[in-house]
């Protein structure tokens, strides 16, 4: 488990991470979203002692970092994929790494042998290619056998396969009790990958819940119905509150669920050829509840849109925040 609580950052005048509280559970991979420059990076780097808060504090199975004894064997991370000295071979990089942790040598060809670098083991780390570095930073996070593992954009530079295989392992690890943090700009990704969110914005938290939820609130759900009598439906459909629009052979619905559309479509005699929901998506939220928070916007933004993107928010907000 990790656990943040009132965690905050400041670089002289600049607040990178702001009174930030959250809590990372075992058994389920939680995704880390956020925009640009709105303190994940910096968040994950004080989770492993890399940078001190300014206030607050964070802990990994009620320890903090510095207080871990050979750290590698209770948490793994792959923040950077070329941390690593260019020479090495990625053999040679990953038996110092259990030599500093007192690992078994044992587990070294293990790791390589699970990310599928067996057979470039003894090349220099210097010439992989950005998926191969990914894959030996895997490996590094992997070495120790650790509870609790932090992946920073862990896809990047993979192929669709070495992707689908992050992925199903990474819920592996989940399914094994172990706590999985990912932080990651492929939202559609995350949408598949994430059990759990951590969202936040300009260093503050938005939301935690599960991926589910989040998309369930903030991204407006709707129904398609198709019928020979559209017109019947447009009217009765409008006649009960619901928004209707228009889109070629059929209409669009919101504000209505698809059993009730359904029910007043046989109370009307209308037939149906189709009813359907249209769940929004991942990246539909994301961008609804982070709009405020991004470095750089467009113009034209709402401003009752932003209104209600910041009461939307506040639903997910978890307890006590």
């Amino acid at each position: 488990m990790i656990e943040a609580h009132g965690l905050t950052k400041r670089y002289g005048k600049t607040v990178a991470v702001d009174d930030l509280s959250f809590t990372v559970q075992s058994g389920r991979v939680t995704g880390f979203l956020g925009p640009n420059g709105a303190g994940k990076s910096t968040t994950m780097r004080m989770i492993l002692g890399l940078d001190a808060p300014t206030e607050g504090s964070v802990r990994i199975d009620g320890k903090r970092y510095r207080e871990l004894h050979n750290p590698l064997r209770v948490v793994g991370a792959l923040l950077d994929a070329k941390w690593v000295h260019p020479n090495r071979s990625a053999r040679a990089h990953l038996r110092w790494l259990a030599k500093s942790n007192r690992i078994p040598m044992s587990r070294v060809d293990e790791v390589l042998d699970t990310v599928g670098l067996t057979n470039v083991a003894n090349r220099r780390a210097g010439g992989f290619s950005l998926g191969m570095s990914q894959r030996l930073g895997i490996a590094a996070a992997l070495l120790g056998d650790p509870q609790v593992l932090l992946f920073d954009e862990p896809v990047n530079g993979l192929d669709p396969e070495g992707i689908l295989w992050i992925r199903r392992f990474m819920h592996r690890l989940a399914d094994e009790g172990r706590t999985v943090f990912v932080s990651s700009h492929l939202l559609s990704e995350m949408a598949l990958t994430a059990q759990e969110l951590v969202v936040i914005g300009r260093g503050k938290l938005i939301a935690q819940c599960s991926t589910e939820d989040f998309v369930a609130r903030a991204a407006e759900n709707k129904v398609t119905v198709r019928s020979p009598q559209l017109g019947l439906l447009r009217t009765a459909i409008g006649q009960q509150g619901a928004t209707v629009r228009d889109e070629g052979d059929s209409l669009v619905v919101s504000g209505m669920d698809i059993a009730d559309i359904g029910e007043l479509a046989a109370a009307n005699g209308a037939v149906l050829h189709e009813l359907s929901a249209q769940r929004g998506s991942l990246e539909e939220a994301f961008m609804q509840l982070t709009g405020d928070s991004v470095e750089y916007h467009a113009s034209g933004t709402d401003a009752d849109t932003e209104a209600a993107l910041r009461a939307a928010a506040a639903d997910l907000q978890p307890a006590g925040k």
